[in-house]
């Protein structure tokens, strides 16, 4: 077995509170192999995005990570000097933001933002990175490439902002991309479309990628395995296939109990299932299980002990006390 292409182990990331120290990442642990897209996903609020900005080193302060390892191509990234973690970021691990209207600088066209990146890590010529904006332009999809140059954010379509961030992400032909919630806001034909351009860019260019979503159908689409997050917390961590025909964590059957299922007639329930309650607030102190106020399987060794991730089928990794182990 080769190495993963990335590694992140026991990765915590910490914001002071006037209550202490908010965990909004808990010792995560994740492995990406090499050409292969890890989903991850979880409710608003779960560490998703934050464990991406970890391992390009973006934490927003006054957060800051605290413990753990983000290795990848075998050297750790939180130890690199930060010039060198800058000539990184971006040429050999890149990004998706979660909203283009707001990651894009709106005073710039998208053509001379995505120019930027490709003279910063690739040493172009400022013809040489016209040339290359324009191809990447095409590439993901915008027509009139010449014309959408000159342009600025708010005269595109959503869609085509997301497509521009896009093209931003594999200007330099990354090895991992980072993709944070890349259809929200999106209606369902340009989802569809984002998804299968992210698809063929991914296999044109070789790229791995971490897929970050709340919506389970893009997961089920995209990802060839899955880790599901809640308060900070890995709670399952398998493959889709698995994840999908036998979800073990409680927390990961409330999910898949609350999407709307269909036949030929239409819905087959009136009314979708809802987890019951709230995500815990950061800050505040867990005892236990974080889920245990919201399980419908809890016991008494739930809200006492913080059960450990371990395996409870084969290559099939849960954190609860209360799910059957095969031995």
């Amino acid at each position: 077995m080769s190495d993963p292409l990335l590694a992140i182990a026991d990765l915590t990331v910490e914001f002071p509170t006037a209550r202490g120290p908010a965990r909004a990442v808990d010792r995560v642990h994740l492995t990406l192999a090499q050409g292969e897209v890890l989903g991850l996903v979880g409710e608003s609020g779960c560490g998703k995005s934050m464990t991406a900005l970890s391992a390009l080193r973006l934490v927003p302060p006054p957060g800051r990570i605290t413990s753990g390892q983000i290795r990848f191509l075998g050297q750790d990234l939180l130890t690199l000097p930060a010039r060198a973690m800058q000539a990184l970021r971006g040429k050999r691990v890149s990004m998706i933001f979660q909203e283009p209207m707001t990651a894009l600088n709106p005073v710039l066209t998208v053509g001379e933002q995505i120019a930027e990146m490709v003279r910063l890590h690739l040493r172009a010529s400022r013809s040489e990175a016209k040339t290359r904006t324009i191809d990447l332009l095409k590439l993901v999809g915008i027509s009139s490439p010449d014309k959408r140059w000159s342009e600025y954010p708010h005269q595109l379509s959503g869609g085509m902002r997301q497509r521009v961030m896009i093209a931003m992400a594999v200007s330099c032909d990354p090895d991992l991309v980072f993709a944070d919630e890349p259809t929200t806001a999106l209606d369902v034909t340009v989802q569809a479309q984002i998804l299968d351009l992210l698809a063929s860019l991914r296999e044109r260019l070789g790229m791995s990628m971490v897929m970050i979503s709340h919506n389970l159908g893009v997961i089920a689409q995209v990802a060839h395995n899955v880790a599901v997050m809640y308060a900070g917390r890995i709670v399952e961590y398998t493959s889709t296939k698995e994840l999908f025909a036998d979800p073990q964590h409680p927390y990961t059957r409330g999910l898949l109990g609350s999407l709307p299922r269909y036949d030929e007639h239409g819905p087959l329930q009136e009314r979708l299932n809802a987890i019951p309650g709230t995500v815990p607030p950061l800050g505040g102190v867990v005892r236990g299980c974080a889920f245990a106020p919201r399980c419908p399987l809890v016991v008494d060794k739930c809200t006492q002990e913080e059960p450990p991730l371990e395996l409870t089928r084969p290559a099939h990794e849960t954190r609860c006390w209360v799910v059957d182990r095969v031995p």
